[in-house]
């Protein structure tokens, strides 16, 4: 198979913080798909900045970005738009580093993503019978908020990274207030850009959760990332009466801005 020509308008972007080896996979497996990759080094420890920037070295498809402290997914996501739209490019597909998201299904996202260049392209998760029922349970309640929130604007699912931005918007949207930068980033983003009038297409993807045996890494901590989550709910709740309103007048005359 002939390596994919390179975009101008739509790159890979992967945030990445500890992903341990799977990280060398995943940007492989997204390189066999797409071209430009680029991988936002969030902080790590795991010596994976030496890894990917020894990959880059041998890679023009690949460029890697190294922030010196941790700063959360959403804050290392906006360095790498911010930086992609400099670059001239319109929209990212953003995935995770360590090996659950499905790097096939790259093109299909993309594609969509060129007819509909006004819409974000959702990934709505295929679990598999290994994914914890607490995690695929607890996502519902999360969803049926930004459901709720968005006057049920269409997300298929709020939480699942698999996804393609329209950069423009994403960057106005995060810049007009100072949440949105560590676990909270991806369900706050989909309600914040469907206040903007970006609508949501949907796609199915599988999700795959990796054990320990398989280098499986999980920085999601169950009492810190469900009260992050419920205070972002409590916010936006307020951020959608506000806007009620004009939700409603969208609604009803079906307009999308």
């Amino acid at each position: 198979m002939s390596p994919p020509l390179p975009s101008t308008t739509h790159l890979v972007l992967i945030p990445s913080y500890n992903p341990g080896r799977n990280v060398i996979a995943t940007v492989r497996a997204a390189r066999a798909q797409w071209n430009p990759v680029w991988v936002v080094v969030d902080g790590s420890t795991d010596g994976s900045s030496d890894w990917l920037q020894d990959l880059a070295q041998g890679d023009p498809g690949l460029h890697v970005i190294v922030l010196p402290a941790n700063q959360g997914k959403g804050a290392a996501v906006l360095h790498g738009v911010e930086q992609a739209r400099a670059a001239g490019f319109t929209h990212a597909l953003t995935m995770d580093s360590d090996g659950q998201h499905p790097a096939d299904l790259i093109p299909a996202f993309m594609i969509a993503s060129q007819e509909h260049p006004a819409a974000m392209v959702l990934g709505r998760p295929v679990f598999g019978p290994e994914a914890p029922a607490l995690r695929v349970n607890g996502r519902k309640v999360s969803n049926g908020w930004a459901n709720l929130e968005t006057l049920w604007a269409g997300i298929g699912d709020s939480l699942y990274g698999f996804r393609v931005y329209p950069i423009a918007p994403l960057i106005r949207v995060m810049r007009g207030q100072r949440f949105m930068r560590r676990f909270d980033f991806d369900p706050e983003a989909v309600v914040r850009l469907c206040w903007a009038g970006v609508p949501p297409v949907n796609l199915d993807a599988p999700v795959r959760y990796l054990s320990a045996d398989e280098g499986g890494v999980s920085h999601f901590r169950y009492l810190r990332d469900n009260t992050l989550l419920t205070w972002m709910h409590t916010r936006l709740f307020i951020g959608f009466v506000l806007r009620l309103p004009l939700l409603i007048w969208r609604r009803l005359t079906g307009r999308a801005a």
